[in-house]
C-alpha cells in the first residue's frame, strides 16, 4: 500500500468521525490528510508528507478559530430579536425578591427575570429587554 493511499484512508476516517460527532475540526484535520495525500502523489518524501499535513491542519484549525471566534463577537445574540423571538414579550410581575430577582410564569415555564440597571422594583406588566444565560432582563412598560 502506498503512502499516498494511507494518507487518503486517514482522510476518509477523520470524515466520518467529524460526521459522528460534529466538530468541524475534524474536517480541516481531513483536509491536511488530503493535503498530504497530494503532496505523497508528487513524489514528496515522509518528512515533507507530515510537515504538509502539520502546516496545513494547523492553520486550518486556526483560521477556523479566528473566523468562528470574530463572527461571534460581531453578532451578539442574547440581544438580537431577529434571533431571539422572546425579547419584546410581555411578562407579568407580581412581586420581586430581596435579591432584586422575580419568578413569572412564561411560555409555560417559570423563569427568573432581572431588571435593568436603575430601575426600581415595580409590580405589573414589563417587557422582555434582553435574555442572559437562562434570565430575562426585564423593563417596566408605562
Amino acid at each position: 500500500m502506498t503512502e499516498a493511499t494511507l494518507w487518503w484512508l486517514l482522510a476518509g476516517v477523520a470524515v466520518v468521525a467529524e460526521l459522528l460527532t460534529g466538530t468541524f475540526f475534524l474536517l480541516m484535520i481531513s483536509a491536511a490528510m488530503a493535503a498530504a495525500a497530494l503532496a505523497a502523489h508528487a513524489g514528496a518524501d515522509v518528512i515533507v508528507q507530515l510537515l504538509v499535513a502539520a502546516v496545513t491542519g494547523a492553520g486550518a484549525v486556526v483560521i477556523w478559530y479566528f473566523v468562528k471566534k470574530h463572527r461571534q463577537a460581531a453578532h451578539p445574540q442574547e440581544g438580537d430579536q431577529g434571533f431571539n423571538l422572546d425579547i419584546g414579550e410581555t411578562v407579568m410581575v407580581s412581586g420581586w425578591n430581596p435579591d432584586g430577582t422575580a419568578n413569572v410564569k412564561y411560555r409555560g415555564a417559570n423563569w427568573t427575570v432581572i431588571r435593568r440597571p436603575g430601575e426600581a422594583a415595580a409590580i405589573g406588566a414589563h417587557r422582555v429587554a434582553e435574555i442572559i444565560g437562562t434570565r430575562l432582563r426585564v423593563e417596566k412598560l408605562p
